[in-house]
């Protein structure tokens, strides 16, 4: 097995490459790479291995940005420190990873689902598994005062079935089957809503997880969600939307 690592910390690199010899002793060391920029000249120039350890976080950036400069011909096992709750990312996509501090029986288990995997991530998936691995604390909305004729109304964000544009202004639809328009874009709502909640499925909908029903395949490589309350809305996902959707659902 030829394998490279992209590691900016020496220490953590030939712990790694110790740890690989016990596993399997006639493993081979390709290069230890500590850049984004000197992974992806090498990657350009060289052969490809057959198994490529990736940190993410670089010191000159997170190592999702190699994607974007080359395409990666190798699996890829990421190594990480990043929480439980972050990870959740890496298993709906069935990437290999390994959390810091790396243990023997961990490796064994990563390599052996590289060879039955042979998994190669696309521009696509990575978009997605950064969008997922974001773990900063935010702290979303809960409630919107609404000016609703000459008075004033609260509308949780608990009674909010979904929200969609129509002819240039946003309502909520609520679970009372009542709507309100709203003096705010998707974009802003976007903002402001909890993403484990609510999801932006297209220019014109906003999505609560559970005003899902059901949901298709598409032509074109779409999908076409079925509202549960609103079964005759025309809610398509689009391709580019379908891996960073499908993280979603899988949270």
């Amino acid at each position: 097995m030829n394998y490279l690592i992209i590691e900016d910390e020496r220490y953590n690199a030939e712990l790694l490459e110790s740890l690989v010899r016990k596993v399997d002793y006639t493993a081979n060391l390709l290069a230890v790479l500590p850049s984004i920029q000197e992974s992806v000249e090498w990657l350009d120039s060289q052969a490809k291995p057959d198994v490529i350890f990736m940190d993410i976080r670089l010191a000159d950036g997170l190592s999702f940005e190699i994607f974007k400069q080359i395409q990666i011909q190798s699996p890829v096992i990421f190594t990480t420190a990043y929480d439980e709750y972050a990870l959740q990312a890496f298993k709906v996509y069935g990437v290999a990873y390994l959390l810091k501090p790396i243990e023997i029986e961990e490796l064994t288990e990563a390599l052996q689902k590289i060879r039955q995997l042979k998994t190669l991530l696309t521009n696509e998936d990575v978009t997605a598994l950064l969008t997922m691995l974001k773990t900063e604390q935010k702290t979303y909305k809960t409630r919107f005062l609404l000016h609703h004729r000459e008075t004033y109304k609260m509308i949780a964000v608990t009674d909010i079935d979904y929200i969609t544009l129509e002819n240039k202004t946003v309502y909520f639809k609520l679970l009372s089957n009542t709507r309100f328009a709203v003096p705010y874009t998707l974009d802003e709502l976007e903002e402001q809503l909890d993403p484990q909640l609510f999801f932006r499925v297209n220019r014109q909908y906003i999505l609560h997880i559970n005003s899902i029903d059901s949901i298709h395949k598409h032509f074109n490589e779409k999908l076409k969600i079925i509202l549960r309350k609103d079964r005759d809305a025309e809610v398509i996902v689009s391709r580019i939307k379908m891996p960073q959707f499908k993280l979603w659902l899988n949270q």
